[in-house]
């Protein structure tokens, strides 16, 4: 068994390096994989399905040839790319998935989730994040012109920056509460997420008979990062670049 997770990768034309690493990693180390899952943010800004950007391309095309070798591919929307829609899945082979998601591992469930939504200290962002997960909003949003989209992307990328620059790390990390609460709900001990760019895993006894354990992707800004479940069970990996 070798099950493999990435997040925030935040490809972008301007960092064209991340892309390209990630196009050899889907050529080689994820060619055996059983499955690959991709929990959000594989781009720094997704204005839609219909953005003609060639790096943007080469990357569907990577994860097409990667499909179509048989491994499954999935994808969940992130804080980034939240406009990732049908189109996108049909070239790339990708299954669209919900978040939070539960889901079965050599006999273990797992909770899935970018993450954000358990950020829930920063008011600010949960703000934008309703809003921005509005079908209605989206619509709005995708009747824009390609060049209009671009523009407000950069726009709240760089609000989105100012913002945080004012924001402690405990607010712009995820909730204890919030975690336990959603572990509860979903009757799991167990969640796999990314978003906050800090890889580790947590445990801790979440009831008197139950121990939880909280596992975090990291991003690749300067390298990969890859979580890896295989017959020894969980470990984070490190892609050097």
């Amino acid at each position: 068994m070798n099950v493999l997770f990435i997040s925030d990768l935040h490809i972008s034309p301007a960092q064209p390096e991340i892309g390209e690493q990630l196009i050899a990693f889907l050529s080689s180390q994820a060619t055996g994989a059983d499955a690959l899952y991709i929990l959000g943010d594989l781009f720094e800004a997704w204005i839609g399905d219909d953005d003609p950007d060639p790096h943007y391309a080469e990357v569907q095309n990577a994860l097409r040839r990667l499909t179509d070798t048989g491994v499954p591919g999935f994808i969940m929307h992130g804080n980034r790319d939240f406009l990732l829609g049908e189109r996108f899945c049909a070239r790339t082979g990708l299954t669209l998935l919900s978040d939070p998601l539960v889901i079965d591992i050599a006999g273990e469930s797992v909770l899935l989730s970018h993450g954000d939504a358990y950020c829930t200290d920063d008011t600010e962002y949960q703000a934008v994040r309703q809003t921005v997960r509005n079908p209605a909003w989206q619509a709005q949003v995708l009747s824009l012109p390609i060049e209009a989209r671009r523009q407000l992307a950069g726009d709240a990328r760089a609000e989105s920056s100012a913002s945080n620059q004012q924001k402690s790390d405990d607010i712009m990390d995820v909730n204890d509460r919030a975690i336990e609460d959603a572990l509860r709900a979903h009757g799991v001990t167990q969640m796999l997420h990314g978003h906050t760019h800090r890889p580790a895993i947590h445990e801790w006894q979440l009831d008197e008979d139950k121990t939880a354990r909280r596992m975090v992707l990291g991003d690749w800004y300067s390298q990969g990062s890859v979580g890896v479940w295989d017959n020894s069970g969980f470990a984070l990996t490190t892609l050097p670049r």
